[in-house]
């Protein structure tokens, strides 16, 4: 995988946000490969197209990037908020692709989140712009990757190592099973998933889980079980091979082999 920008392609262009957006697709469609099945050719939507870059012919999975030069930050820019939450309610949401790099036209990291991790606790709602703006009452937003599992952040390059595909496939297929859940149900799971993460051991125990119940009741207040809940969304990551019960209210996270 050739991390170095075609820069050759930004003759003619003036705007530096035109450069990027050229030279961002264009790596993508001639370095990238399909994260979910592994196929090497990703094919470009028409352009201006409102959903997605890129879709995967083998398997159908679409793509929208998102580029930025410098470091990988938690809150990465996005349009217009009301869109965004349209587009990850709908069933026809696609997968993001997050990529920095270097003001040598240098990729530097380069992840996808599957869509099933997007909720609208990750879209942060901006500000309306001011009534001397162009735009006037516009409200935009921002993605905000530190409320995404781990295991939703998916690495095809991090600190310019290329990470296997093979195991980038692996990683995306494990999760899988969240999409096939109603609405209700992946929000538990996505949450019990955050509280995991959370913990800064590898291995935790029931206790150590109970003390988000406070945090949970808060964000289902009609839920008088949220002990219970708590206990079946474990029972569930560990039937997913997500995390390992080893003894009676005790359990292992798993290793993430990607990166």
């Amino acid at each position: 995988m050739n991390l170095d920008f075609n820069v050759a392609l930004a003759k003619g262009y003036k705007s530096n946000s035109q450069i990027a957006r050229r030279l961002t697709e264009d790596w993508v469609l001639n370095n990238s490969y399909c994260p979910l099945c592994g196929n090497p050719i990703l094919t470009e939507f028409e352009n201006n197209r409102p959903v997605a870059d890129f879709y995967c012919k083998k398997c159908n999975e679409e793509y929208e990037l998102k580029s930025k030069n410098g470091r990988l930050t938690n809150t990465i820019a996005d349009g217009a908020y009301s869109t965004m939450i349209k587009r990850i309610t709908s069933d026809n949401n696609p997968n993001f692709f997050f990529l920095t790099y270097s003001k040598q036209w240098k990729v530097e990291n380069f992840l996808t989140i599957p869509k099933h991790f997007f909720n609208e606790d990750i879209i942060i709602k901006r500000p309306p712009l001011k009534n001397t703006a162009k735009r006037a009452g516009w409200v935009g937003c921002n993605i905000n990757i530190s409320n995404v599992s781990e295991l939703g952040k998916i690495f095809l390059i991090k600190n310019s190592q290329v990470a296997n595909p093979e195991i980038v496939s692996k990683s995306f297929k494990k999760t899988l099973f969240i999409r096939e859940k109603k609405k209700a149900s992946k929000g538990w799971i996505l949450d019990i998933l955050k509280c995991v993460d959370s913990i800064d051991s590898d291995i935790f125990s029931l206790e150590m889980m109970y003390k988000f119940e406070d945090e949970l009741k808060l964000k289902y207040p009609n839920n008088s079980f949220i002990k219970d809940k708590i206990r079946q969304q474990l029972q569930l990551l560990r039937d997913k091979g997500i995390i390992e019960f080893i003894s009676r209210g005790n359990y292992k996270k798993v290793k993430n082999e990607n990166f």
